[in-house]
């Protein structure tokens, strides 16, 4: 009997550890290197069948608007400035790239600069540089419906899951 409990346990802290599924009850997906110059692929999306959501997976992009619990996003690239150390931009206009997925009710956005509309409390993790204090789906549809913040947006099964704020000073 004792045998039987220990390796239930031993196969529970497998299954809660991560190994194959994240605690929120999706896979863990490769996320893409946060300040990269390129614009993510998409190579299995059709464009031609109006916007729709993107495959499963981690996409570094910026919401351009959420309506009626959907958002619409985009991917974006880095860009090193000449004065500055650079900027986020999204494909050019006009270009055809654009996405859009119900926000999961149970979503998990982790801000990098707090919960509250003032924006003024940094919550970034110094080691990744990405938001690390987790708020509401109504904050995330608040801040991200009128004003684009980069972030890692991971989409499963149709659905945003997890937005991540990328910190830029």
């Amino acid at each position: 009997m004792r045998g039987i409990l220990a390796a239930g346990a031993a196969a529970a802290v497998v299954l809660t550890s991560g190994g194959a599924a994240d605690a929120a009850g999706y896979p863990r997906y490769k996320a893409p290197k946060i300040f990269g110059t390129t614009f993510q692929p998409d190579p299995k999306h059709d464009f031609t069948k109006g916007i729709h959501s993107r495959r499963n997976g981690i996409l570094r992009g910026w919401i351009t608007g959420v309506r009626g619990g959907t958002a619409e996003y985009v991917p974006i690239r880095w860009t090193k400035g000449s004065h500055t150390p650079g900027n986020f931009v999204a494909p050019r206009e006009g270009h055809v790239g654009a996405y859009a997925s119900p926000v999961a009710k149970n979503v998990v956005f982790l801000s990098a600069y707090g919960c509250k509309a003032t924006m003024s409390n940094l919550t970034v993790s110094r080691k990744t540089g990405l938001g690390a204090k987790s708020c509401s789906r109504a904050a995330l549809i608040k801040r991200h419906g009128t004003n684009p913040h980069p972030s890692l947006i991971t989409v499963h099964k149709g659905r945003i899951v997890k937005v991540q704020e990328i910190y830029t000073p």
